[in-house]
C-alpha cells in the first residue's frame, strides 16, 4: 500500500463539521471522503479512535480496543428508531469541541437510544447486536470496566474497592451480574460505533480511499487493559506503577515529556508469545488498511522514569523487545502496512530496527531547516521508503510555524523552497509532493493554509488540545480540482 507514489490527508474525525458539537462518522465524514476522492488522494490518516481518558487525548484511552462513542452519528440512531423522530442535536460552538458539554449531552442521548433498543425486544438488529457481542473477545471486559467506572463515579480503577480493583476470586462474575444493565448500554455503544465505522470504511473503499490508523505504544493506567492484564505491566503488588513512560528533554520540552503511562514487562509478554500485542495489531488491521506505530523507538528502548518523579528529566533508557517482537507480529499477521513514527531521540539501533523491519519512517518538513544541508528531513536527503509530512498533530500548522520563525530563518527557508514568503505554505506543500518519497501525508489545516489557532496539540500541555474543528465554509470550492492537478503533476494521483 505504501510502495507507490501516493498522497493522503491527516485529519481526526472529531475535527469534522456537523451538529452536536463534535465530528462524527456520519454525513460529514462521507462528504470529507468525497473531497479526498475529488483531490485524487489515496489515504485518510486518523489519530486513535479509542475512547479518550485523560485530557481528551486520543493517545490516552480507557481501552486499546474499544471505539470512541462520541464519534457515533446520532442522526443514524434517529433513522433506526433508537432515538425519537423529534430528537435534535444540541447546538455547540462550531470551531472547537467543548468536551465537557458534548460528553454530558451525547452520553445522555446514547443511553436513551440504548434503552429504546433493548425495549424493542427481539428484532433483526437485536440478533446482529448479540452476534457482535458473541464474536468480540474484548467487549465484555471493556463494558464491565466502564460500568464499574460509572458505578464508582468515574474514579480510577485503583481507587475502587480492592475486591474488584485487584479482581479477587468471584469479583468479576459478581460485578458482571450486578451491573448487567449498564454493561448492556456500554456494549450497545460499541456495537453502534463499529457498525458506523464499517459503513464509513465501505463508503471510502468504494471511492478507493484507504484508512491509516494509529497505535500508541503505551496505554493509559486507568484503562481496562491495565486493570485486566496487570501481569504484563511493571506494577507493584497494589497495582501501582513502579516506573512510568516519557521522553527526555527534546524539541518540544526542556524538562522532557512525562506521559505517566505504565511500562510493559516485556519478559512476561515474550513468555506469552506477545499474544496481547498481536491481538491488538490484529484488531487495528481489521479497522484500517495501514497503521502508524506511535513512538516506534520504544520497541528498541523506552525511557523509564521513577513513578514519583514530577518531570521526565531523570530517567533511564531500558531495552525493549526489538526485532523478535515484530517477527512474532509478522508470523501471526503476515506482511502488513506499518509506518514507524521515528521522531525524537533516534539512535542507530532504532534506525537499524526500523530498516530491518522494512518500515517507512517519517520525514517532517518543519524539522528540516535547522541544521544545514545534511539534515535528513530535507527533501534532497529523502529516500523512497519514507512518509513525508509537512507537520503532524503535535506540530504547529505550517503557516503558524513559518510565521514564528526569525527573519533569518524565514529567509533560509524561502531560499530553499524558492519562495518570496508570500505563498510559503503552498511552496512547502509542493516541496513535499515533489519528494522522491513514496508517500506524502498532509494535515488538512495546511491544505487550508490555517494559522496557529488550528493547531491540534501542544505536547507537554494538559489542556486546550484536541478540540479544533473546521467548517465547510472555509473550504475553497476549487480545493478538490486544484489538489488533483498538483497530485497528477507530481505523480501522486490515486489510480
Amino acid at each position: 500500500m505504501l510502495q507507490r507514489r501516493s498522497c493522503g490527508v491527516l485529519l481526526h474525525p472529531t475535527s469534522l463539521p456537523g451538529a452536536g458539537g463534535i465530528g462524527t462518522l456520519g454525513a460529514d465524514a462521507r462528504r470529507f471522503v468525497d473531497l479526498l476522492s475529488a483531490m485524487g488522494m489515496s489515504f485518510w490518516q486518523l489519530l486513535p479512535l479509542t475512547p479518550p481518558a485523560c485530557g481528551n487525548s486520543p493517545y490516552s484511552a480507557f481501552s486499546a480496543f474499544a471505539g470512541n462513542p462520541l464519534l457515533i452519528d446520532l442522526s443514524q440512531l434517529v433513522a433506526e428508531g433508537d432515538l425519537p423522530r423529534g430528537f435534535r442535536n444540541k447546538t455547540f460552538s462550531d470551531d472547537v469541541v467543548q468536551f465537557d458539554k458534548v460528553c454530558s449531552f451525547k452520553f445522555a442521548a446514547l443511553r436513551q437510544a440504548a434503552a429504546a433498543f433493548f425495549a424493542a425486544g427481539e428484532t433483526v438488529r437485536m440478533k446482529e447486536f448479540w452476534h457482535f457481542c458473541d464474536t468480540t473477545p474484548w467487549l465484555h471486559d471493556y463494558a464491565l470496566f466502564m460500568a464499574l467506572k460509572h458505578h464508582h463515579h468515574g474514579v480510577s480503577w485503583h481507587k475502587w474497592p480492592s475486591d474488584v480493583a485487584l479482581l479477587k476470586p468471584g469479583a468479576y462474575e459478581a460485578a458482571s451480574v450486578e451491573l448487567g444493565p449498564e454493561i448492556g448500554v456500554q456494549k450497545y455503544m460499541q456495537w453502534q460505533f463499529y457498525r458506523q465505522w464499517q459503513s464509513l470504511r465501505d463508503y471510502a473503499a468504494d471511492r478507493h480511499i484507504s484508512f491509516i490508523g494509529d497505535i500508541p505504544i503505551f496505554v493509559a493506567y486507568d484503562s481496562v487493559d491495565v486493570w485486566r492484564n496487570r501481569s504484563i505491566f511493571l506494577l507493584d503488588a497494589k497495582g501501582r506503577p513502579t516506573v512510568v513512560a516519557g521522553v527526555p528533554p527534546d524539541y518540544f520540552s526542556t524538562t522532557g515529556q512525562l506521559w505517566g503511562n505504565p511500562l510493559y514487562d516485556w519478559d512476561r509478554l515474550e513468555q506469552q508469545g506477545y499474544d496481547w500485542w498481536i491481538d491488538r495489531f490484529r484488531h487495528l488491521f481489521s479497522q484500517f488498511d495501514g497503521v502508524r506505530v506511535d513512538h516506534f523507538r520504544g520497541f528498541e528502548a523506552a525511557w523509564h522514569v521513577p513513578a514519583d518523579h514530577k518531570t521526565a528529566e531523570q530517567g533511564t533508557w531500558v531495552k525493549g523487545p526489538g526485532y523478535p517482537f515484530f517477527e512474532a507480529v509478522h508470523a501471526a499477521l503476515g506482511r502488513v502496512s506499518i509506518i514507524a513514527e521515528d521522531l525524537g531521540v533516534i539512535t542507530p539501533e532504532v534506525e537499524a530496527l526500523r530498516d530491518r523491519c522494512d518500515y517507512p519512517g517519517m520525514k517532517i518538513l518543519q524539522f528540516a531547516f535547522d541544521s544545514g544541508p545534511d539534515n535528513y528531513y530535507l527533501p534532497h536527503n529523502h529516500i523512497r521508503n519514507c512518509i513525508v509530512y509537512t507537520g503532524t498533530h503535535d506540530n504547529d500548522t505550517t503557516l503558524g510555524w513559518f510565521d514564528s520563525l526569525s527573519p533569518t530563518q524565514r529567509h533560509d527557508v524561502c531560499e530553499y523552497i524558492g519562495s518570496s514568503g508570500h505563498e510559503a505554505v503552498g511552496a512547502i506543500l509542493r516541496l513535499a509532493l515533489m519528494s522522491v518519497a513514496n508517500t506524502v501525508i498532509l494535515p488538512f489545516q495546511d491544505l487550508l493554509g490555517l494559522p496557529s489557532e488550528a493547531r491540534m496539540n501542544l505536547p507537554g500541555t494538559s489542556s486546550g488540545n484536541w478540540g479544533w474543528r473546521f467548517s465547510w465554509g472555509i473550504v475553497p470550492r476549487h480545493l478538490g480540482p486544484s489538489l488533483a492537478e498538483m497530485l497528477e503533476r507530481y505523480g501522486r494521483l490515486k489510480s
